[in-house]
């Protein structure tokens, strides 16, 4: 194939990928690139990616051949591929699963047909003190019990092993998915939905059971769950990231299974239950006394015969959690994610302790197939319009000018320009700052959901909004993530946690649930301050729903 200066990408030797958006073939070339490569900043004009190592492990647990990723790459490049680059891309996909975990007997090992390699390998400290014994050329006897912490070492050293140790089949568990829910209405799983399952269960060899499904906001990545339930039949542990999610859970399983409520147990901070279904909260599982002290339930995880772990929201997994899921690898174990993304960068942790990601599909794709709103997404620029304002701003050290850029009293304004636009509409506005939200909804005469609120008057104002009572909700980042409000269409953001891209993502989300009628589309508003480092966040807020296809227009307020 020859190549042709009209394409899209200039690929580069240091694994940068640029690619240029005013382009005939930028869509389906963003498209391939998600698959093996990670964007790193996204200007109007030229877009820049990365290919790392994780990002071709991925790649190579999804079954992606290094021919198909240097395929794609020579097919949009305007310029033949760095032969540095190809030789990178056979070497790091062909690191994953060189190094196999396998059981026998009940004793786990390391095997490898590159002897030479994985003697090399035992030498590294990282590894080195899980190894029990050489038991033979390309063969170690590791410690079982620290199958999570050797898997967490081996892709530090570079080599991702490829887990076949197998599972424990856990506690026995009837379940089964509804032809018609509770309310009459008919149900079954979307066909992505059935890719994902059987993406994660594999035949439920040891070739599945572990990894993360990656799904948009709105696309029913519960009812993924609820399939992987059905297909290990097993007593269930999930873990959730707050009170709200985990009713809304509940919620879901009755209607969807055949499962009874007393089946099914909260262990919150009112309530320790724990039945064949456990519902709990990661801020339960983190809780303990002092700094000191140990974390009080992480007993829970051992305590009981787990079929089936699933973690919801797995990119926000708090540090602390991946020790005890270092000790799970026994369990079947499943992440659930619109994004893969943490602001930690603790991504090869969710890979190696969670499992590789098994399923993802570009949210754009489902959209253009209906299965979640079209979305429109618009940043208001706006002026200081106080010239002390301004000038505080201008003296200010960096944390409290991106504080005085999200809470610049202009955007009120704009939030009642909003407003008024989308009267008739079920809207969100968005914002981390107290004082700022508390504004909004005096000024306004919404309703507003913070950290304050009490879970009772949350479920109150929730269900108010979701039956069009309430048409404005003010709500603080508590409501960013597994808060289920399908009759949303509108967000505006005024605030922010600084660069966060998967709270960017998140937010989106709360809108992207599929309408009824004609009219699926959702508008997703983020307001900010023009020319501040609230700007300069902004954009990389964008980066990953870039990626995923979006763009945003631009529009600046004169002062």
């Amino acid at each position: 194939m020859s190549y042709n200066p009209a394409n899209p990408l200039i690929v580069q030797s240091d694994r940068t990928v640029l690619l240029e958006t005013d382009n005939d073939q930028f869509e389906e070339a963003r498209d391939e690139l998600s698959k093996f490569a990670e964007l790193v900043k996204s200007p109007q004009h030229i877009h820049t990616y990365r290919i790392t190592p994780l990002s071709l492990w991925n790649a190579a647990a999804l079954n992606y051949e290094p021919e198909e990723v240097k395929e794609q790459l020579k097919k949009y490049s305007k310029y033949a591929v760095p032969d540095n680059l190809k030789e990178d891309i056979d070497d790091f996909m062909s690191r994953y699963g060189r190094i196999q975990l396998v059981s026998e007997d009940g004793e786990h090992y390391l095997v490898s047909d590159d002897h030479s390699l994985l003697n090399e390998i035992a030498t590294h400290d990282e590894v080195e003190e899980f190894i029990v014994e050489k038991v033979r050329s390309g063969v170690l006897k590791v410690d079982k019990s620290e199958r999570g912490f050797i898997k967490h070492a081996l892709i530090q050293v570079g080599y991702p092993v490829e887990d076949l140790a197998g599972y424990v089949e856990g506690e026995p568990l009837d379940i089964e998915l509804r032809d018609v829910t509770k309310d009459g209405q008919e149900f079954s799983l979307r066909d992505y939905q059935h890719e994902a399952v059987d993406a994660f269960w594999a035949g439920g060899t040891e070739r599945g059971g572990s990894g993360a499904i990656v799904l948009p906001c709105g696309a029913g990545k519960t009812i993924v769950a609820l399939g992987a339930m059905a297909k290990a039949g097993a007593k269930t542990l999930i873990l959730c990231t707050n009170v709200t999610a985990l009713r809304q859970w509940r919620s879901e399983i009755l209607d969807k299974t055949n499962l009874t409520n007393d089946q099914i147990g909260e262990y919150s901070g009112e309530t320790k239950e724990i039945k064949d279904v456990t519902l709990t909260t990661y801020q339960i599982l983190t809780y303990r006394k002092d700094k000191e002290a140990e974390f009080e339930h992480f007993g829970l995880f051992n305590e009981q015969d787990w079929g089936l772990i699933i973690y919801d929201e797995v990119h926000l997994l708090p540090a602390p959690v991946f020790r005890a899921v270092a000790n799970l690898q026994s369990r079947r174990r499943l992440g659930l994610t619109a994004t893969l993304v943490r602001e930690d960068e603790k991504e090869d942790e969710v890979f190696s302790l969670i499992g590789p990601k098994k399923y993802d599909v570009p949210w754009r794709v489902l959209e253009k197939r209906g299965f979640i709103a079209t979305a429109e997404c618009v940043e208001k620029r706006v002026p200081f319009r106080d010239d002390e304002l301004r000038l505080k701003y201008a003296l200010a050290d960096p944390r409290e000018k991106y504080k005085l850029a999200a809470t610049n009293p202009a955007k009120l304004d704009i939030v009642e320009n909003l407003l008024r636009d989308h009267r008739g509409d079920q809207i969100l506005v968005i914002g981390q700052y107290l004082d700022q939200l508390d504004d909004i909804s005096e000024r306004f005469d919404a309703p507003i959901i913070t950290g304050r609120t009490k879970q009772e008057d949350r479920d109150v104002l929730y269900k108010k909004f979701r039956t069009g009572e309430v048409p404005v909700l003010v709500v603080s980042k508590v409501a960013n993530f597994a808060v289920d409000l399908p009759d949303a269409n509108v967000a505006i953001q005024v605030s922010g946690t600084f660069g966060s891209r998967q709270e960017e993502a998140q937010r989106l989300g709360r809108i992207l649930r599929p309408k009824d009628g004609e009219g699926n589309k959702a508008y997703f508003y983020s307001v900010v301050t023009r020319d501040s480092t609230e700007q300069e966040y902004s954009n990389k807020r964008q980066l990953f729903l870039t990626e995923q296809g979006y763009r945003y227009t631009i529009e600046t307020i004169e002062a």
